[in-house]
């Protein structure tokens, strides 16, 4: 073996091939544990703001989701556009908004600190198994389930689960 092929060959293992294997991890990861968002609205103020980038983890378990988390999912009544909303009312819940912006579930009120800015928008819903109600924190400027034909989301349409702020610098942080 000549000096020149030994060159190309160490040129392929030292960078072509490490940087290939880094490509496809990363396209792993993205396709299958966690992906970034940009919020294009502000329905989720204060608890995320418009513009916001999100990191999101991939939901498998969808037992695991919970009353209170920010998911990510698919409309299919806006032509698969992204949403980022609140879980409010889980499968099976009866769920009734007052004329004060007031949530309450099977007649339990709900206290949603994260709620700033509320709206006596009314609602009555009965949620069927393997769907899903949600809300924006921003209630005043959401168009969230209160609004929709469809107001249930299936879980088959929900993508992920935001976990963190990783942009802008000053707004890093954790979703609560």
């Amino acid at each position: 073996m000549n000096q020149k092929s030994l060159g190309k060959s160490n040129f392929f293992f030292d960078w072509i091939m490490p940087v290939g294997i880094a490509f496809l991890i990363v396209l792993l990861i993205n396709r299958f544990l966690i992906f970034q968002i940009k919020v294009p609205t502000g329905s989720m103020i204060p608890t995320i703001e418009k513009n916001d980038r999100l990191l999101v983890s991939r939901i498998y378990n969808y037992d695991s989701i919970k009353r209170g988390d920010v998911l990510v999912f698919v409309s299919r009544e806006y032509n698969s556009q992204w949403f980022v909303k609140r879980v409010v009312g889980l499968p099976g819940e009866t769920v009734d908004i007052d004329d004060t912006g007031k949530v309450y579930i099977n007649g339990k009120e709900l206290k949603e600190d994260y709620v700033k800015h509320p709206s006596p928008k009314e609602g009555h819903f009965k949620i069927p198994e393997g769907k899903y109600l949600m809300l924006g924190d921003n209630r005043e400027i959401s168009e969230d389930a209160r609004y929709w034909n469809n107001p249930y989301i299936d879980k088959s349409d929900i993508k992920g689960k935001v976990r963190f702020t990783i942009l802008p610098l000053d707004r890093i942080g954790t979703i609560k």
